[in-house]
């Protein structure tokens, strides 16, 4: 049936509203772009999390013709819908395949088609949009970014002269005293079943709903990946809570500030490490964040001391949650959220899905990075460290 409003209850919208992310196996503009690693997870990831979040979703699904991307949707906690080849080529237009995922899913009576390719979108903005179209009577919501920029008339042949569309060249407008204009961005379409069997994403009671410049952000081709990669780290959403009271992190010297790696001889064992993760310890020391390193080996007292860290160092830690609790026992922390975590071995996994804000190198185990970790570029022993360190502080600054 379609959305309907209820006499009782002050007119809502019932029904079932389903998010739809549309993940295509073909991309020719960057390959597997829907689920290349940015900002340390899957681009999809990113609006997955965001709507799980939301709480206003019924059903959350992702539409694909690919296997790859199937078994990232389902670990992100998404239902997939398999399209049918005639709704997977280069052309297909996203109606078609919304329309095409309706005569699969006749239980849904409103469609929240969210971009893969938004990754600074966030459930604040989406629960607005469903309180849009669940109370206020809305057919369909769209979102849009303001820009102020000024338009000019394409010339399309020799000689013809151009003139301004937005404004008056004579007097050109200053930022603050022009309110700019709209633009759709892209990030998502709600509309009723209704209008999407008509042939509309946009119809009916409109309304647009307007993101911040900061979060609205797309991917088409490769050189917008490293720009949209820093804005994620700056402006996504990295879950409830946050690193703002951070004042532990707790790493484990195994695989995190070393590389894993031994060098031994007749009389000594040799570990090395990188001065960029101690320059990272060393920030985060500067901002009051207590910094303690833990590791599994019996490393013995000589080479503990011979590193010179700046820090705590507890060696043959067989339970390493144990540790981290009376840590945070000694320094009077009232809640996790104030606790950091890198690890990357599958012992590392408890203590990751623990605390507030956790992280790993970019070589760690499978595990260690499927807890929602922010996931480094780096690898263990080659500035990992120190990349978290940068993570942890620039949300701290942000905010979180």
């Amino acid at each position: 049936m379609a959305a309907e409003r209820g006499a009782g209850d002050g007119g809502a919208r019932r029904g079932h509203l389903a998010a739809v992310v549309l993940a295509r196996g073909g991309s020719k503009g960057i390959p597997h772009k829907n689920i290349k690693r940015l900002a340390g997870k899957p681009l999809i990831a990113w609006v997955l999390r965001a709507a799980a979040a939301c709480g206003g979703f019924d059903s959350i699904w992702v539409s694909t013709d690919s296997d790859e991307i199937e078994k990232v949707a389902k670990q992100y906690g998404a239902q997939v819908h398999r399209r049918t080849p005639e709704v997977s080529r280069d052309t297909t237009s996203s109606l078609e395949t919304i329309q095409e995922f309706l005569l699969h899913h006749p239980e849904v009576d409103i469609v929240g088609n969210i971009q893969a390719t938004s990754p600074c979108l966030h459930p604040s903005d989406l629960t607005k949009v469903v309180d849009m179209i669940r109370t206020e009577g809305y057919d369909s919501v769209f979102s849009v970014v303001r820009h102020h920029l000024f338009r000019w008339r394409e010339v399309k042949a020799s000689g013809e002269a151009t003139v301004a569309e937005n404004f008056n060249p004579k007097c050109r407008p200053r930022r603050q005293d022009w309110s700019g204009e709209l633009y759709e961005n892209g990030s998502f379409y709600f509309a009723t079943k209704d209008l999407i069997t008509q042939g509309y994403l946009q119809g009916g009671k409109m309304a647009y709903y307007e993101m911040k410049p900061e979060h609205s952000v797309d991917i088409d081709i490769d050189l917008d990946w490293p720009i949209a990669e820093q804005r994620v780290k700056r402006y996504g959403y990295f879950g409830t809570g946050g690193p703002t009271l951070v004042q532990l992190l707790v790493c484990n010297i195994d695989g995190c500030l070393t590389d894993g790696r031994v060098y031994v001889n007749q009389d000594h064992e040799l570990i090395s490490y990188s001065l960029r993760d101690l320059d990272g310890i060393r920030m985060l020391l500067d901002r009051n964040v207590q910094v303690r390193l833990i590791s599994e080996r019996n490393i013995s007292p000589t080479l503990v001391s011979t590193l010179k860290l700046p820090c705590t160092i507890e060696a043959n830690v067989s339970k390493k949650k144990d540790v981290l609790e009376r840590w945070k026992e000694e320094l009077g922390l009232k809640s996790w959220n104030q606790v950091a975590y890198m690890g990357c071995s599958n012992s590392d996994v408890e203590c990751l899905k623990l605390v507030g804000t956790s992280g790993v190198p970019a070589d760690a185990c499978t595990a260690a990075k499927m807890t929602d970790a922010f996931v480094c570029q780096y690898g263990g022993g080659y500035g990992a460290i120190q990349e978290f360190a940068d993570h942890i502080i620039m949300l701290m600054e942000m905010g979180r």
